[in-house]
């Protein structure tokens, strides 16, 4: 599977459009490690906590929209993009959506 933001691939013609495809994941964040993260802010620096959670929600969100793509027959997503919204306090949502294409 070809994953990219473009709305092109190089040397690649998409020979059909099967239409949007996304994957979601929502996170809630650990008290304990909020504490951490408070105490970070004062003296600054990352909050690798964090890091490692938003990672990991991207990557499960994109996991998602390819199962979801290769279910539709596509061999290709274009226009690949990331959103992340907070859904309620202390929890935020991680989208990716593209469009699912079929290449020669």
């Amino acid at each position: 599977m070809i994953v990219v933001t473009t709305e092109h691939i190089e040397g690649k013609s998409i020979m059909e459009v099967l239409g949007l495809v996304k994957g979601s994941t929502i996170r809630a964040r650990h008290v304990g490690h909020d504490i951490m993260a408070s105490l970070r802010n004062i003296v600054g620096g990352e909050v690798k906590d964090y890091t490692t959670m938003l990672a990991q929600a991207r990557e499960e969100a994109l996991q998602r929209m390819i199962e979801q793509a290769e279910d539709m027959g596509a061999n290709a997503i274009v226009g690949t993009r990331f959103v992340t919204s907070m859904v309620m306090s202390g929890a935020a949502e991680m989208v990716a959506y593209g469009t699912a294409v079929k290449i020669a």
